[in-house]
């Protein structure tokens, strides 16, 4: 089934949508947004297998309908939702989970293309029966989940977004009523649109940083990571990395309420990580990490600085007060909360994307697909099953890789390559 998105969205938006946010299908081991449940990147879910035989868990099945690009994987119930590219335009993409068949299919936009691969890069989110989709080209659309009907659509361009050199990447929250993203640019950093119809609620100011001069440097411009909802000391906040600062709004009226200095450079795009009190921010292109301290100024504390873990995009994952990634030119790294100290690395491991399920990482190398079940010590490396990914996309661009991360849902775990979706039996039996 194929709707055509922007067509019979006046007749779609005048219909009462207030059964949308009464039902929801989600349940403990679903992942129904970008890096989980709890924005972590850790599943919930136990009873998984601690180690795999050779060549790796059982293959429940693999389809070649996902389009091309690097979305990734929302998945609630039976069902498993993303993006992808064919032809000329970007679209979303209901699978059945269990079989891998196609419910529906969904255009949403132009088609998006550069040197390092075409097609959407967010991970779109489901809330009660609607999802949003955000595609590279900074197209938003709300649909329906039981058959992909259009509810509403923006485009980031209208709230003063520029598409970034590599596409809008960003995976929208959605969080009391309100879908936050981040156009960037001088209309307002971050934005927050009401779930149900579109409309925009408040747009915050754009996020600046004083240069040597004394004047305000140009504002920051959306990059690729993505917003972190916090509660702290009483009061909702948005954290978001750009390529000038850390900030933190205000959810209620997207006032900005702190700022912490980051000199992004080239790309920013892992998603900020909150522990207590403690906001964590990393990026590669040589820049490093970064714990700061939330102290009810405008000018947050900082615990420490270095480039002990200077992650690309494949994520960072912290568990039992470490934290886990690989960093550039030092491999798979497991670094100290505490001190910023580095614990352990090992180069054996390549660079890659993770994501942390009952006491075991699952991890996948961008370069030929190596896909890994490693223990999570902080003590020392132990790879507890390997396999290579098979078969790969062949429509792959030189400069791309295999970019989009693990996701482990309902005893499953899902992996990309472009167009080839995957789907393993990772439960005990």
């Amino acid at each position: 089934m194929t709707h055509s998105l922007f067509s019979r969205l006046r007749i779609l938006c005048s219909l009462s949508l207030t059964t949308i946010f009464l039902a929801t299908y989600a349940h403990g081991d679903d992942w129904p947004n970008w890096r989980g449940p709890n924005h972590d990147d850790k599943s919930v879910e136990t009873g998984l297998l601690k180690e795999w035989p050779d060549g790796g868990p059982e293959k429940v099945w693999h389809v070649e309908t996902g389009g091309l690009g690097y979305s990734g994987f929302s998945v609630v119930g039976n069902r498993l939702f993303t993006m992808g590219q064919e032809d000329d335009t970007q679209f979303a993409l209901c699978l059945d989970a269990e079989s891998g068949d196609t419910i529906w299919k969904v255009t949403l936009g132009d088609s998006y293309d550069n040197d390092w691969g075409g097609g959407p890069r967010g991970t779109p989110t489901i809330t009660g029966e609607v999802g949003y989709f955000l595609t590279a080209q900074g197209d938003l659309a709300c649909l329906k989940i039981a058959d992909g009907t259009p509810v509403w659509a923006v485009k980031m361009s209208d709230f003063g977004g520029e598409v970034p050199k590599w596409g809008y990447a960003e995976s929208p929250l959605v969080d009391n009523g309100n879908v936050i993203c981040t156009p960037g640019g001088s209309d307002g950093t971050l934005m927050a649109l009401d779930a149900a119809s579109g409309e925009k609620i408040w747009q915050s100011q754009p996020v600046t940083k004083p240069m040597d001069s004394g004047e305000p440097s140009a504002p920051a411009k959306a990059h690729y990571s993505s917003v972190l909802p916090i509660g702290w000391n009483g009061q909702r906040q948005y954290v978001q990395l750009t390529e000038l600062a850390i900030v933190g709004f205000s959810a209620e009226d997207g006032k900005l309420l702190w700022q912490s200095d980051w000199p992004g450079r080239v790309a920013v795009i892992p998603s900020p990580i909150f522990d207590d009190g403690l906001v964590y921010v990393t990026s590669g292109y040589g820049i490093g990490c970064k714990l700061i301290r939330l102290n009810g100024t405008f000018d947050p504390a900082v615990e420490w600085r270095n480039r002990i873990m200077k992650n690309h995009h494949g994520g960072v994952i912290l568990l039992d007060d470490f934290y886990y990634g690989h960093s550039d030119k030092a491999g798979l790294t497991c670094q100290s909360q505490e001190s910023g100290e580095r614990i352990w690395n090992t180069k054996k491991i390549k660079k890659g994307a993770i994501a942390y399920a009952d006491d075991r990482f699952y991890y996948i190398e961008e370069k030929g697909g190596r896909v890994l079940l490693i223990a999570a010590d902080e003590n020392k490396t132990s790879v507890k099953g390997m396999f290579k990914l098979d078969p790969q996309s062949t429509q792959r661009k030189l400069k791309g890789m295999i970019w989009t991360h693990p996701v482990i849902s309902n005893g499953r775990m899902y992996l990309r390559d472009q167009e080839i979706i995957h789907c393993y039996n990772v439960a005990e039996e």
